[in-house]
């Protein structure tokens, strides 16, 4: 175990037992920037990260592991291991449909800055400005917490996480109002801009944000401003009361503790999640938006993007958090940036350099332990540095 996983799974994933509150957007149309002309090939031999992958999974333990590398020339190469449904034995379909849990907080934060260079948000206005009187609650007030504090995890907000991880399994829709107001029932963690603190809440809020702001659903943003602009056709945000993914899967398991029997959770209701975890995605789309959003003007101009990428410390030396995405180095010393998610069923990894080189890595159980984690960060490290 290095360094850097005691800060992905404690400080970020604090519960990963209870992991349920992240995942992905919507897919559709080719858009302004069309897919790259080089379709992603199928691997073919044995090749060191095929191998990688193959070692993660684990029978009884993890049923299969998804994953895509993207070189700086946009040619992508997808990969695939293990069992994708325990009941019939069938393989996990290349490049398929997963829940990608918090990766969907990177999503959301692109939004609510593609607004902000619009002129319709400021990052350094409180929130009260766009939702008067939503935020109020013990030591709660949104007069005095500032968008930019969402996006960062530095506004106190209470978690909600534990408290609907139930709802999400056994199917109970639950409003962006219906959780948030879970949430307020909690004092605040910390006065605002004090502290870094990761919430789920913070990026429920920014969903109820964008929505307020442009007076359009969630999805339909999230699908018009990052999916059809840059070509991505399997990433979505679910509709209210659906279970089910859209397109081929591989079917995503939960344990319940290390020594747990696996039981299918692929249908579940991830609207608790929402804006801060419940999209779906494939690994080759995933490689493509962290790719993109490298490149100044695919999907931020260049003041948006050095917002985004403006960090403060996590508390953990040499892991930062910026906009709704993290910033640390890998063993061959490049900067990554990157975010992690995970949901009943599913823990996935996406991140990228500065040179647009991209990996995604998912596994189709949510992890239990922080020994679950360690190859899926090996591999991508090992993608990025090789």
């Amino acid at each position: 175990m290095n360094s850097r996983t005691p800060l992905r799974f404690r400080a970020l994933r604090r519960r990963t037992t209870h992991a349920a509150v992240t995942a992905a957007i919507g897919a559709l149309a080719l858009g302004a920037l069309a897919p790259s002309a080089v379709a992603a090939p199928r691997a073919t031999g044995p090749d060191s990260f095929q191998q990688r992958l193959n070692a993660m999974v684990s029978p009884g333990h993890v049923p299969g592991v998804l994953a895509a590398v993207r070189d700086q020339a946009g040619r992508t190469r997808t990969y695939a291991a293990g069992v994708g449904d325990l009941a019939t034995g069938a393989k996990v379909p290349r490049d398929g449909e997963v829940r990608i849990g918090s990766v969907t907080k990177t999503f959301t934060a692109v939004v609510v800055l593609q607004l902000a260079g619009e002129g319709r948000i400021r990052l350094d206005d409180p929130v009260e400005t766009y939702l008067p009187g939503l935020l109020r609650g013990q030591g709660i007030d949104g007069r005095h917490i500032t968008v930019r504090q969402l996006l960062q995890h530095t506004s106190g907000l209470p978690d909600y996480e534990d408290d609907v991880t139930d709802d999400i399994l056994q199917r109970r829709y639950l409003s962006p109002r219906d959780t948030l107001d879970i949430a307020l029932r909690h004092g605040a963690v910390f006065a605002p801009g004090t502290r870094w603190g990761y919430s789920n809440t913070n990026y429920l809020v920014a969903g109820m944000l964008v929505e307020k702001v442009t007076g359009r659903p969630l999805a339909e943003e999230l699908d018009k401003r990052i999916a059809k602009k840059i070509g991505l056709r399997h990433t979505y945000l679910p509709a209210p009361a659906e279970t089910t993914l859209r397109g081929p899967h591989p079917h995503g398991y939960h344990q319940d503790g290390p020594d747990g029997p696996l039981r299918d959770v692929t249908e579940i209701d991830p609207s608790a999640a929402w804006s801060a975890g419940a999209m779906v995605s494939t690994s080759s789309d995933l490689t493509r938006f962290f790719s993109e959003l490298m490149k100044e003007g695919h999907l931020l101009s260049g003041p948006e993007l050095d917002q985004m990428r403006t960090t403060v410390p996590t508390g953990v030396p040499g892991y930062d958090y910026g906009l709704g995405i993290m910033r640390t180095q890998l063993p061959c010393h490049k900067t990554v940036w990157w975010h992690d998610g995970s949901i009943p069923g599913y823990g996935t990894w996406s991140a990228a350099t500065e040179d647009g080189r991209a990996a995604s890595v998912a596994m189709t159980v949510d992890p239990t332990s922080m020994a679950d984690l360690q190859p899926a960060e090996d591999a991508v490290d090992a993608a990025l540095c090789g």
